[in-house]
């Protein structure tokens, strides 16, 4: 719910009803992503590095709520005449709130998997549930009888509350319900130094680099989602909202059944098809004519069922990657490496705002409600629409080629894993086992 506001409707709302200049805000959007991926990785490495009572993920998981809770509040209650003064501390303070979410949500999900089928199969129902709480909001228009209605400006602290009383239901149940495996680290703590390794591993590498433009790719529509089918297609404000239903809610669907391809193929051979079946399924979207409310909302459905392979599987391949690096370092990474992945969309998506909105104001497009657009405006909008996200997820498909940590390597990785975890156990009960008696047996 949290990164559909964000990533949706904050630009509208803060460009059509505040009033802030579409390239200052794509400035400052972008500016605050690039100030806030230094959050994830210091993070990721507090996460690594220290052990509670509680787990080295849930702490930080529950640490978010009040964070999540003032950031959404201000952000979505600005005062009269605000500006880029009120925007940028709590859009800041929001993005820490995801940051704190996010990593040690994601990071605790790869803790809890056994293998390389049941983390596919983790990460995929994650995704899907997810897609529950944003079709959710989506359709708050019908549920509220009209009250409520995501983008316009009356709705904009109404939504606050919904995400608020949200946060204090789910975040508390998942705290109180949800365990955490205890990992253990073979080799003493590390340091700033060792964490090299991340970088050099090859496997990782590739992942950055794909998640990167993967990012690039489907984030590129997000800011000017409003724009495009609301002066482009020529739908009412609150059809606009009702067509990422079919697109996010494809995700219930799309996502267990992209871990059930990864778990025939293997999950890079898996994101490749999704990235192929992305560029087609735009393509056609692009195609329909405008108005046309059933054919486009089949369109939005194909690409939002193709870009839902994204997200799951390559929070999954960073969890294979973790097991790879924690039998080469002997060390516990999965903080570090998923903050990289949020880094990198972060990163990602701070790039198309500050490519995307200049573009627009260039063209001179007029984001303002009822504002009237020449054809040559609309004609940038459409084409900014197709050819970014395409040319980027295909780019992406391609770094994927070579890719040496399949299905039978992560086997290989999870049998030397488990022969360590018994030899580990095995050390300890030998240490207190009682003088003249023979060891306990360890457990399988």
């Amino acid at each position: 719910m949290l990164l559909l506001v964000l990533g949706t409707y904050i630009t509208p709302f803060y460009a059509g009803n505040v009033g802030i200049k579409l390239a200052v805000l794509g400035a400052a959007l972008s500016s605050l992503r690039l100030i806030d991926v230094g959050f994830d990785f210091v993070l990721g490495w507090l996460m690594d590095r220290f052990e509670t009572p509680m787990g080295r993920f849930k702490p930080w998981f529950v640490l978010a709520l009040p964070v999540f809770i003032l950031g959404v509040h201000k952000l979505l209650n600005p005062p009269e005449a605000a500006g880029l003064e009120h925007l940028v501390p709590w859009l800041l303070v929001c993005y820490l709130a995801y940051s704190l979410l996010g990593l040690s949500h994601a990071a605790w999900g790869a803790n809890l998997a056994g293998d390389y089928k049941e983390r596919s199969r983790i990460f995929g129902w994650t995704q899907a549930v997810a897609v529950i709480g944003s079709v959710s909001l989506l359709l708050a228009p019908i549920l509220s009888g009209g009250a409520i209605k995501p983008g316009a400006a009356e709705s904009m602290p109404k939504l606050a509350w919904i995400l608020i009383a949200v946060a204090l239901i789910t975040i508390p149940i998942n705290a109180l319900f949800t365990p955490e495996r205890v990992v253990r680290n073979t080799k003493q703590k590390s340091s700033f130094k060792d964490l090299a390794a991340i970088f050099t591993t090859g496997s990782m590498s590739r992942l950055v680099l794909a998640d990167l433009l993967l990012t690039l790719g489907a984030n590129s529509t997000a800011p000017m989602y409003v724009f495009f089918f609301h002066t482009a297609k020529g739908f009412e404000i609150s059809e606009v909202s009702y067509l990422l239903i079919p697109y996010i809610g494809a995700g219930i669907f799309g996502a267990p059944i992209w871990a059930h391809v990864a778990d025939r193929v293997g999950k890079h051979r898996a994101i490749q098809i999704g990235c192929l079946a992305y560029g087609i399924t735009q393509t056609i979207l692009m195609a329909i004519p405008a108005g046309l409310l059933a054919p486009t909302a089949v369109g939005m459905f194909a690409v939002g069922f193709s870009a839902s392979a994204f997200i799951p599987l390559m929070r999954s391949m960073v969890g294979d990657v973790t097991d790879e690096l924690r039998l080469t370092t002997g060390k516990e990474r999965a903080g570090v490496l998923y903050s990289l992945v949020i880094l990198v969309q972060k990163i990602g998506s701070s790039v198309t705002a500050i490519i995307v909105l200049p573009i627009l104001q260039a063209v001179g497009f007029n984001p303002k409600p009822h504002a009237v657009n020449t054809p040559e405006a609309i004609f940038g909008l459409q084409m900014c629409y197709l050819f970014a996200p395409v040319i980027f997820v295909l780019i992406g498909a391609l770094v994927f080629f070579g890719y040496k940590l399949t299905p039978e390597r992560h086997g290989e990785i999870k049998d030397a894993l488990d022969a360590q975890e018994r030899a580990s156990y095995a050390a300890a009960e030998d240490t207190f086992a009682a003088p003249g008696e023979p060891p306990p047996r360890p457990a399988e």
